[in-house]
Parts: structure tokens; C-alpha cells; sequence
């Protein structure tokens, strides 16, 4: 079970997500928004040019973009049940993506197979709650938070990291996250020349 965070999840979208997802190549590409609720990351992967897949356990505000618009497919899909290894072989079927989605969201046992689900040098883009948020608001149940790092230890070997961040925040409200985009396979990165 989800402990919700709160009105958050009505919010436009993260300031994490809008700063990594580029705009879509000129061929087109994939988004997948996982735990994607109304479609927040949804709108903003549509407004850069990306067909975006939103899986969610309740998809009916995802049922309502993908009925208004063709380049939207919504999955309704409890990411929590069953085997994570099986849930992943499913999202993968849909894919693989040019970049995964995860926000506000945190269940341990899918972490492993999200590399999977990326094209070569696809986005990992992730942002969630962390240990110290419980005194901020919700969540609060350490089962939500991540540990110090955890995002690091989870995707460090399997992705090239491109930006991470943990701590406290002010903005949109307060809280305590951990943020994390990195980049499968060997990506070719800007000369520091």
C-alpha cells in the first residue's frame, strides 16, 4: 500500500523531471511515467514531442488523456503486485523507453529491473521521498523513504550517473527527497573540452 503524499501529486509537474526530460528527437521516442496518477509528467512528456505510456493501479484520469490523445497509452497496472520480475517483463513488453519516470513512488523490489526497461542511453529520471521527510508531512512510514544514497547504490552500477541529489527542500513545499537521472548503457557525453 501507497502512503500518499498529500495534495502533491494535484501539482504541476516536477521541477526534477521538467530539467532532465529533454525534448523528443526528431524521430520521435518513448516516455514511461510510472505511478504516473493523473498524468502530470504525462502532459509534459506530450508537450516536448514524446508518446508516453502512464501506468498507474487506478488509470482512470490516465483512461481520459489517452481517449483525448492517440500519442498516450495508459496502463492500469498494480505495480506492487506480484513478482517484480514479472511486472517489469510486462512494463518491457510496452517498451523499452527512452526514458522511465518515477516520481513520488518508492517500491524496493521493482528498483533492480528499471535499468531493464531503457533503450541504450536512455533517462532514468527519478524523485521521491527520503529518511527525514517525516518531519515535514507525509510520507512517514520508512518503507516510503529512501536511505541516505539509496538511489546511488540501486542504479550506480547499471547507469552512467548524470545528476543526484538528496536533502531538504523548500520548493514547492517543505520536504526532504532524493533525486537521481541517470543514462543507460555508454552514453556519449558533451566534450569537457
Amino acid at each position: 500500500m501507497i502512503e500518499p503524499a498529500g495534495d502533491e501529486t494535484a501539482a504541476g509537474p516536477s521541477r526534477w523531471v521538467a530539467r532532465f526530460l529533454p525534448p523528443a528527437p526528431p524521430a520521435g521516442g518513448g516516455v514511461l511515467d510510472l505511478a504516473a496518477g493523473r498524468g502530470r509528467h504525462i502532459r509534459l512528456a506530450r508537450s516536448q514531442g514524446w508518446r508516453a505510456t502512464g501506468v498507474d493501479r487506478e488509470a482512470g484520469a490516465l483512461a481520459g488523456l489517452a481517449a483525448e490523445d492517440e500519442g498516450v497509452t495508459a496502463l492500469r497496472m498494480d505495480l506492487e503486485a506480484g513478482d517484480a520480475a514479472d511486472t517489469a517483463r510486462a512494463l518491457k513488453s510496452a517498451g523499452p523507453f527512452d526514458i522511465v519516470i518515477v516520481c513520488n513512488y518508492l517500491h524496493r523490489p521493482l528498483l533492480p529491473h528499471l535499468p531493464a526497461l531503457l533503450k541504450p542511453e536512455g533517462h532514468l529520471i527519478y524523485e521521491t521521498f527520503m529518511v527525514g521527510n517525516e518531519a515535514w508531512g507525509r510520507p512517514r512510514n520508512p518503507d516510503f523513504l529512501l536511505r541516505p544514497g539509496e538511489l546511488l547504490t540501486a542504479f550506480g552500477h547499471d547507469l552512467a550517473v548524470l545528476a543526484f541529489e538528496q536533502g531538504y527542500t523548500a520548493d514547492p513545499s517543505p520536504r526532504v527527497v532524493q533525486r537521481f537521472t541517470g543514462i543507460a548503457g555508454d552514453p556519449v557525453l558533451p566534450d569537457s573540452a
